[in-house]
């Protein structure tokens, strides 16, 4: 690559901010990110999930199970640009059973912001992907949502953040009243306090009004004890973000924390001001050789996310690929690691929920949606004539499982090329039933809602109805592709050995004592929860 193209791949790089939203269900994370689009530009007018008065559903909620039920229960790829920086925000599931697709996600991002509730603090789930953030050693922003709401107190939350996650919690802005005197943020990095009136419901910006602290208080309707108390807080706070340690910041050991309202648009403008300067610039990935995959080296990407069918009028399947290296341009021809297939990309997309934008380049730390022709699989790497290979993205072993069968005898090869499709995608495992009659097969999810969207989008997309029955089985781990250890496991009265689509064995458990038995036989470093 030319020193040219080199500097341009730096420019590029320099401009662009790829990151994941993580949260509880309900925190207003899929309300915050419209917010964003809103203030980006990207879209004008916001539609909230549960708000009656707003006549459009949310932008980054496609699927027809999640317009219905106001959750997300897919991972959207949406784009913004605003004052020069290009946005790449993967909108993750917020439903609590969605975590494995979730963790997918966060593989592709380089930071997460992190939507806690004020009233709620840090929840289970939000704890759980904390921890996939930790992993990868990945920096957290944080902001603290329904500030317009009865809740904890902001002193309260810091320290809630702390015990909870272990991480230490540095204020960025202040709110100013409490509940519904919530009225706008005092900015701790640049000293304004921004007061805020409300606009058509939250579907349009907030107008803000920018003043020195002692002046917006006078201005605010806070009483002479609260606006007193209110400078103290100030005082005891106030130096904390100036003295954050950027190194612990960026090893994910520190969270900056913001407040406001996704809801009414308080505090966004500020956050997303400060956003741009904390989120780190798209990073390089080690490849499967323990080597580092520098930025300028010729175009890689991996497929984090397979979609099948988001235009339901055409049959089809988008594969969401992460460019980890080089130049992306569209009509380039790439290979397939592993089998060396070759590809010409003729129609690369950028995504806005179910809205495509063909797309002519692309740079590192973007997201390309191309058309699957068949041959992609999660975790798959793609690049040109500088071969890598990515492993990045683990197979993690299913919690719950249930029977699945046709409804209509006739109708047994839409079941399985359906499924197929929804394995395929990560949505769902698929395996062979053990011991079972031929038209049935074992379906295994992280999550037991995964069940419901594989009943939807079976009926809805592939004309077919599926039967779900329970099993006797509680737990399943993945086996090392060693013949020694299988056939040990097969010939146990108390396991079951059977294999995914893609061929993958895994062993099935009816009992805790079963799952015991078999760490005795075969060791616990047989029995994987999660292969590369």
């Amino acid at each position: 690559m030319s020193p040219v193209q080199q500097n341009g791949i730096a420019r590029e790089v320099a401009s662009r901010r790829t990151f994941a939203i993580i949260s509880h269900p309900d925190a207003g994370k899929t309300t915050l990110t419209e917010k964003l689009l809103l203030y980006g530009g990207a879209i004008h007018e916001a539609g909230s999930i549960k708000q009656r008065k707003a006549a459009r559903h949310a932008a980054s909620d496609w699927m027809a199970i999640e317009q219905e039920r106001g959750i997300s229960v897919t991972s959207s790829v949406l784009r913004f640009e605003k004052d020069g920086i290009r946005y790449n925000l993967l909108d993750t599931p917020g439903h609590k059973d969605f975590s494995e697709d979730t963790f997918r996600t966060l593989i592709a991002a380089d930071c997460a912001l992190m939507v806690i509730d004020v009233a709620k603090g840090v929840e289970e789930q939000t704890e759980k992907l904390f921890e996939v953030c930790r992993l990868r050693k990945i920096p957290v922003i944080t902001f603290v949502n329904k500030c317009d709401r009865p809740g904890m107190e902001p002193l309260e939350v810091l320290s809630n953040i702390e015990s909870k996650l272990g991480i230490t919690a540095v204020p960025a802005s202040w709110p100013i009243g409490y509940g519904v005197d919530f009225q706008g943020v005092y900015d701790l990095i640049g000293r304004e306090l921004h007061l805020y009136k409300k606009n058509k419901h939250g579907a349009l910006k907030a107008d803000a009004e920018l003043l020195p602290l002692e002046n917006g208080l006078s201005e605010s309707t806070l009483g002479d004890k609260v606006t007193s108390d209110y400078l103290e807080e100030i005082e005891l706070i106030g130096d904390e973000y100036a003295n954050m340690d950027p190194e612990a910041f960026r090893n994910g050991e520190v969270t900056p924390v913001f407040f406001g309202s996704a809801l009414n648009n308080f505090g966004l403008d500020l956050f997303l001001q400060y956003f741009a300067q904390l989120a780190p610039v798209p990073q390089p990935y080690v490849d499967m050789n323990g080597q580092i995959r520098d930025l300028d080296r010729d175009f890689s990407g991996f497929v984090f996310k397979l979609q099948a069918n988001m235009n339901p009028d055409h049959r089809d399947c988008t594969a969401f690929v992460r460019v980890t290296s080089g130049i992306f341009e569209r009509g380039m021809e790439v290979q397939l690691a592993g089998n060396g297939r070759k590809l010409r990309m003729s129609t690369p997309h950028s995504l806005m929920g179910e809205e495509r934008k063909l797309l002519d380049i692309a740079y590192p730390g973007d997201i390309v949606a191309l058309f699957n022709p068949g041959d992609f699989r999660i975790g798959s790497t793609l690049h040109a004539s500088d071969p890598v290979n990515f492993d990045v993205i683990p197979l993690f072993s299913p919690e719950h499982f249930r029977k699945a069968s046709s409804k209509d005898p006739f109708k047994r090869k839409q079941l399985r090329e359906g499924l197929k499709q929804l394995s395929e995608e990560g949505v769902v495992n698929v395996f062979e039933m053990p011991n079972g009659v031929g038209n049935e097969l074992l379906l295994g999810t992280v999550g037991a809602l995964q069940f419901e969207v594989v009943e939807h989008r079976m009926k809805s997309e592939y004309k077919a109805d599926i039967v779900l029955a329970p099993t006797s089985y509680i737990a399943a781990r993945w086996l090392p592709d060693d013949e020694k250890v299988i056939a040990k496991l097969k010939a146990s009265y108390s396991t079951n050995v059977t294999f995914d689509i893609e061929g993958n064995p895994i062993v099935l458990f009816e009992s805790l004592y079963a799952l015991n038995s078999a760490i005795e036989g075969v060791g616990e470093e047989n029995l994987l929860q999660f292969k590369k």
